[in-house]
């Protein structure tokens, strides 16, 4: 009997030696963490957009936080800047991401501002990636014989679009666009002391 108090007594002093550090002490580090000078709220379209991101899984498949250069081959790639605490102070859920199915989205405003490379890329991505896995989201989009005055048309590369047909961005679509538009953390890393 000694010895099984012995043994969950241990392993209740490791657990909570194990939570110390690797929950508590990192929340106590960050908790109060402002945001960077240049890093500007969400607007109630990127807030909408970053739902639909949300909801069809983005996250599942791409990461938002490029790492340090001593520790991969992001910055080479372009990703950008390696991401502080201070660049995730207006997400609630953060989307680090833990998979790099497809590339590191943090800086994708950067590296492709364009809303039509976007939109087009959602409808078909293998027509701007030729290699993408990505899957296409069509139920983002609507096909139409002709677009309305205030319509987000969808422009293809040639032979791409369907035939007789004009695709029309839904509001879900533009809004998730300006949602990867907002991913510019091109300022500095680092408060100007």
């Amino acid at each position: 009997m000694n010895n099984e108090i012995k043994l969950v007594s241990g392993a209740m002093v490791m657990l909570a030696l194990a939570t110390s550090a690797l929950v508590v002490l990192p929340y106590l580090q960050v908790r109060d963490t402002p945001p960077l000078p240049g890093l500007k709220p969400y607007s109630s379209a990127e807030l909408r957009g970053r739902e639909v991101y949300i909801a069809n899984g983005c996250v599942y498949c791409h990461s938002q936080q490029p790492r340090a250069r001593n520790f991969a081959p992001d910055h080479a790639r372009g990703w950008g800047r390696a991401t502080v605490a201070g660049d995730y102070a207006y997400d609630q859920p953060h989307l680090l991401g833990t998979m790099r199915t497809g590339p590191d989205l943090m800086n994708i405003g950067v590296r492709q501002p364009s809303e039509a490379w976007h939109l087009g890329h959602l409808f078909q991505p293998r027509a701007y990636v030729p290699d993408s896995i990505m899957p296409s989201y069509p139920f983002l989009f609507e096909l139409k014989a002709r677009a309305d005055r205030d319509d987000v048309v969808v422009s293809l590369p040639a032979g791409l679009a369907p035939a007789g047909s004009v695709v029309v961005a839904r509001p879900e679509a533009v809004d998730l666009v300006r949602y990867l538009q907002s991913l510019d953390r091109s300022y500095p890393g680092v408060a100007a002391q």
